[in-house]
C-alpha cells in the first residue's frame, strides 16, 4: 500500500510540473550515496558494519519526498544481513519542518510488505533557532506499526535531539549533539540519554570542480555502554 501511494505521488509530481518549471528551479531532484564505516542510529548499533547508504530526494515548494536506504557491504555471514529502506514525506517553512517517516530495517532476506509487524511509522518536528544561533531541536514519536510493547500496545517511542553546528577555520564544521528518550519504549526501558556525539565535516577538494564531503564522528551511547568512532564520505548530485 505504501509503495503504491509513493508511486502515485511521484507520478502526480511529474505530471504537475512541466519542463519550464524545472528551469525556474521550483522542482529539484538530488541524490547521493554515503559510504560509512559503521551504521549507528540514535545510539543503537544496526549490526551493519561498512555500509552504503543511498538516497533520492524530490523537492517542490517546501514539500519533499525522500527515499533512503542502507545496505551492509561487509557482514554477509549472518542469517539476515542488514538492510534498511525508509520513505520520508516532509514539509519545510522557514526554520520549521515536519516529517512523516516509514522505517523498515528487517534485513536482506525478509519480506517488505508486513506493515503492522515490520514497519515503524514516525512523526518528526524540527526547529532551527536561526543563523545567529543555529541550535537545531527535533522531536520524533512513533505512532503506528511495529512499535509495540509486550502486550501488543503502541509504545509511542520518542526520541529528542539537540545539535549545534559550529563553523571553524579551513571550512570545517564541528557539530556536538545529544539524544534523549523521555519514557520507556523502543530505545530504553526508562527515560535516558541515548547518544552523545561530536561530528566533524569537511569538503575535501579533489579538483577545481569536484569535492568530496568527508566526516569523522565520535558517538557515546550511555544506554548501551558503547563508544563508537565512525568515518565516511559522500558522492552525489
Amino acid at each position: 500500500m505504501i509503495i503504491k501511494t509513493l508511486v502515485a505521488v511521484i507520478g502526480a509530481v511529474i505530471l504537475l510540473f512541466p519542463s519550464k518549471t524545472y528551469a525556474q528551479g521550483k522542482f529539484t531532484v538530488s541524490g547521493k550515496a554515503d559510504f560509512v564505516s559503521d551504521y549507528i542510529w540514535r545510539g543503537a548499533d544496526q549490526n551493519s558494519g561498512f555500509s552504503i547508504q543511498p538516497s533520492l530526494t524530490l523537492v517542490y515548494a517546501g514539500f519533499s519526498i525522500n527515499v533512503w536506504g542502507s545496505q551492509t557491504l561487509s557482514r554477509w555471514n549472518v542469517e539476515s544481513p542488514a538492510k534498511e529502506f525508509d520513505i520520508n514525506l516532509s514539509y519545510s517553512l522557514n526554520n520549521f519542518s515536519i516529517t512523516v517517516s516509514d522505517y523498515w530495517w528487517s534485513g536482506v532476506n525478509q519480506p517488505y510488505g508486513h506493515y503492522k509487524d515490520a514497519h515503524f511509522f514516525e512523526g518528526t518536528l524540527v526547529y532551527c533557532l536561526g543563523k545567529s544561533f543555529p541550535l537545531i531541536l527535533s522531536w520524533s514519536t512513533m505512532f503506528a506499526g511495529a512499535d509495540k510493547n509486550e502486550e501488543g500496545k503502541l509504545q509511542g517511542s520518542t526520541y529528542i535531539n539537540a545539535s549545534y553546528p559550529i563553523s571553524l577555520p579551513a571550512d570545517i564544521t564541528l557539530t556536538p549533539a545529544m539524544g534523549f528518550t523521555p519514557w520507556k519504549g523502543y530505545y530504553h526501558n526508562k527515560a535516558a540519554f541515548t547518544d552523545i556525539s561530536l561530528k566533524a565535516n569537511k569538503d575535501v577538494k579533489v579538483t577545481d570542480k569536484f569535492s568530496v564531503p568527508v566526516f569523522i564522528q565520535v558517538i557515546v551511547a550511555p544506554v548501551y555502554d558503547r563508544t563508537y568512532l565512525l568515518a565516511g564520505f559522500s558522492l552525489g548530485f
